[in-house]
């Protein structure tokens, strides 16, 4: 118990903290110094190079990147005219060709439409020479029955048949005036 009260009694007249006290403070500056140098030297050689190096290969990635889609923007909007252009030019030619054929399919319904008239024209005409050849004939009927039908109503009349030339020149007289 001796040597402990001994001990406690030694540490017990330093009053302040080892690094404090001013005996200390070269050797503490100078291994300051040192670590400092050591430390700038490593982060200056060996540590700043290499993030330096990260953030510019990051920075010509990023740049490259950038370039690229770019470069795959004007492809597309290139593509894109080119795709327009096509659709504009498609949508002529069918423009053109509905003409035509619409053109094409006006002239044969026309061709159809004057043979068509032409050929209602031949019938109508046949038709009226049929007419005309059978008013001619009924005309001439029309002499003998109206004669017969005269003779007829006179005989029933008075009884008597009247001479038939004499019925057929009143018949012809009376359908002059």
């Amino acid at each position: 118990m001796a040597e402990t009260t001994a001990n406690s009694e030694g540490h017990a007249g330093h009053t302040a903290f080892p690094p404090f006290e001013s005996q200390h403070f070269p050797s503490q500056l100078v291994w300051l110094a040192l670590t400092f140098i050591l430390l700038y030297v490593l982060m200056a050689k060996i540590a700043l190079p290499r993030v330096g190096s990260i953030l510019a290969e990051r920075s010509k990635r990023i740049a490259d990147d950038v370039a690229a889609a770019q470069g795959l923007k004007e492809r597309s909007d290139a593509a894109h005219a080119a795709y327009e252009k096509a659709l504009a030019d498609a949508r002529g030619r069918a423009q053109g060709i509905a003409n035509e054929t619409r053109e094409r399919e006006m002239a044969a319904a026309e061709e159809t439409n004057k043979r068509l008239e032409a050929e209602l024209h031949e019938r109508l005409a046949a038709a009226e020479q049929s007419i005309a050849g059978k008013r001619e004939s009924a005309m001439a009927n029309v002499g003998a029955i109206a004669t017969d039908t005269a003779a007829a109503i006179v005989e029933r009349l008075i009884g008597k048949a009247p001479a038939a030339d004499e019925v057929a020149a009143a018949v012809r007289e009376s359908t002059k005036g």
